[in-house]
């Protein structure tokens, strides 16, 4: 068995992932003509050079206008499914997909119809492509009490049956100003029940990724790759095993890594980090799940067992229940078992 056919078969889930990000191509080309005007491109060749991103400042008013081509409770679902569809085709068993309540507030969508559209997409999902669908309902971070207000109250009042998380995403830059909102919002959603999951040094320092730990509560967090700045941070975060959600290819396409051979992801594990492989927003930066394994084999040079060690880590960091965990930790310790393959030539990786 090939390196590659070893990627493709090992069973993955994926913990950081967002809706509107997942859209592939061909789905936000119907929802362009669907609901035209909004800026985004309605063909194939325009919409991938909109795809083209300077900074995260960029990236995020290109996601901004993606998501307003998001207007119907129909276009959730489809968006879901469509996920669910591309992720088995990797691999992909199981998805914690971050879900921005607010956005769909602001077009006016009633919580209850999103609600029933999540529902029914994560059934359809299972059914049809059988790929698990849970939901992280997740704050923007630059539009500060009222969105966080508005997620808290949908997360509460009407969530659907599979949400297992909150979180925060967005401009971290602009969240100082609205610290106490964002702190009460997640002792709520904590006092819930709800796991806190937020995003945390992506595109700021350290400061952010305490502000989480300390402020948040984090049990799992988004990104996180700014600790490495902080030798007492990294020493936290190597003795609790506090899970850090990396992805690798975005931090290079929004411009927080300057080029793929760079990235921190080897030394968050040498320094014996607790590190899971995502894709954030796949179609966006031309990536899929399995190409970031395939990234961290021909960039990186790990081999099957750190790749194995990478789908073990996404599965033990999950919100699954226990006997679903075992079931996909068994299938990974049955696939190394089977032929061997070889470490990447680092002559002739790419």
């Amino acid at each position: 068995m090939t390196l590659d056919a070893f990627i493709d078969a090992l069973p993955k889930v994926e913990l950081h992932v967002h809706l509107v990000g997942s859209a592939s191509v061909p789905t936000v080309l119907e929802l362009a003509r669907r609901h035209p005007g909004n800026g985004v491109p309605a063909t194939e060749e325009e919409l991938r050079r909109f795809y083209t991103f300077r900074d995260f400042t960029d990236f995020a008013r290109v996601y901004r206008a993606v998501n307003s081509l998001v207007r119907e409770p129909e276009d959730v679902a489809t968006l879901v499914t469509g996920l669910a569809r591309d992720l088995a085709a990797q691999g992909g068993r199981y998805v914690e997909l971050q879900v921005t309540p607010y956005a769909h507030h602001l077009v006016g969508m009633p919580m209850r119809p999103v609600t029933e559209a999540l529902d029914l997409a994560a059934r359809q999902a299972l059914d049809v492509h059988g790929v698990e669908v849970a939901y992280i309902f997740d704050i923007p971070g630059e539009y500060g009490e009222e969105a966080a207000r508005i997620t808290v109250e949908h997360a509460l009042q009407e969530p659907p049956a599979a949400l297992v998380g909150f979180g925060i995403g967005g401009i971290e830059q602009e969240r100082p100003k609205y610290r106490d909102a964002y702190r009460d919002a997640f002792a709520a959603a904590r006092a819930a029940g709800l796991h806190s999951v937020p995003h945390g040094g992506e595109m700021t320092g350290p400061e952010t990724i305490w502000e989480v730990i300390e402020g948040y509560g984090a049990e799992r967090i988004g990104h996180g790759i700014a600790c490495l700045a902080d030798p007492r941070l990294v020493a936290y975060l190597r003795d609790t095993q506090l899970p850090l959600d990396v992805c690798p290819t975005s931090n290079v396409c929004t411009g927080q890594v300057a080029a793929i051979a760079d990235h921190p992801l080897p030394r968050m594990l040498e320094e014996g980090l607790y590190v899971t492989l995502n894709s954030d927003d796949p179609p966006m930066f031309a990536t899929t799940l399995a190409d970031e394994y395939r990234v961290a084999a021909r960039v990186f040079g790990l081999g099957e067992e750190e790749l194995a060690g990478l789908a073990r880590n996404g599965v033990r960091a999950s919100y699954l229940p226990d006997h679903r965990k075992q079931a996909l930790l068994d299938e990974i310790d049955a696939l190394l078992r089977g032929p061997q393959t070889r470490r990447p030539d680092p002559a002739t990786s790419v």
